[in-house]
């Protein structure tokens, strides 16, 4: 079975169908899907769906790009919802959160502001961070360093082999998901491909990040399995055992997600 260790199944693209989406993605081998929150607004919606689809689980975070219509209030908010939620076993941790230097427009002393304001949160309950790191590697590191965060993942990573090992040496896995299918997406495919599997985690980001199949078109929770079978001929392994693995990093990184059958 596989995890999609980043879904955001709470989306608008998916009101039509949302249920339909998870059963699919149940049918495929995917026996657990981790939803992140995005805004003080979506932590109930986030809750409610995880408890709702079997083997949903969920974190509670401001992304950075909802930042410019956060309010410093969100995170008292944000801190009641997270001591709500510490005994419930399908809460897995603290995210979306970090920065985004590819988005114009953002403040970056307000998406600093709220980054670090989470990581205490983190740090303060020991609970992991699931985190943005679009153009922002170096940056992200740096507050999980210096907030002694040393558990969760690196979404969506898109660094050199310098800022991998960093983050890994720091504690991190690093999410992998539809980008390594591309064929021209070299840099992506040899981190996936070289760096050490422990590491990796798998994920969709759906509904964005389409594998090379669905170029264009909406992500899917139950493309994991795909995505995962690129991954493993990448590195040459068996599905089977690639699936077991990011399974068991998933665990490492997340560790509520193992408190909980699926």
């Amino acid at each position: 079975m596989w995890i999609d260790t980043h879904c955001h199944l709470d989306a608008s693209e998916f009101d039509a169908d949302r249920d339909a989406v998870a059963a699919a993605a149940r049918a495929a081998g995917v026996a657990r899907i981790v939803i992140p929150g995005v805004s003080r607004a979506g932590c109930a919606g986030v809750r409610e769906l995880a408890h709702r689809v079997e083997g949903g689980a969920y974190a509670l975070g401001i992304h950075p790009l909802f930042t410019p219509q956060a309010q410093e209030a969100d995170l008292d908010a944000l801190r009641m919802e997270i001591e709500a939620s510490l005994d419930d076993p399908r809460f897995v941790g603290i995210g979306e959160i970090g920065l985004d230097y590819f988005v114009s427009g953002l403040d970056d002393a307000r998406q600093q502001f709220f980054y670090h304001e989470q990581l205490k949160l983190a740090h303060e309950f020991d609970l992991p961070a699931i985190c943005h790191v679009r153009k922002s590697q170096d940056q992200v590191l740096k507050g999980l360093r210096r907030h002694q965060v040393h558990r969760g993942i690196a979404h969506a990573f898109n660094g050199s082999f310098q800022q991998a090992q960093a983050f890994i040496d720091h504690g991190m896995h690093l999410g992998f998901g539809g980008n390594l299918t591309f064929e021209r997406a070299l840099q992506i495919r040899r981190l996936a491909a070289q760096l050490p599997l422990d590491a990796i985690v798998v994920e969709t980001d759906a509904p964005d990040i389409a594998p090379a199949w669905l170029y264009r078109q909406r992500n899917t929770p139950d493309q994991i399995p795909a995505i995962g079978a690129s991954l493993a001929q990448q590195r040459n392994l068996d599905e089977h055992e690639l699936a077991l693995c990011t399974t068991a990093n998933a665990h490492a990184a997340l560790p509520r997600l193992a408190l909980s059958s699926a």
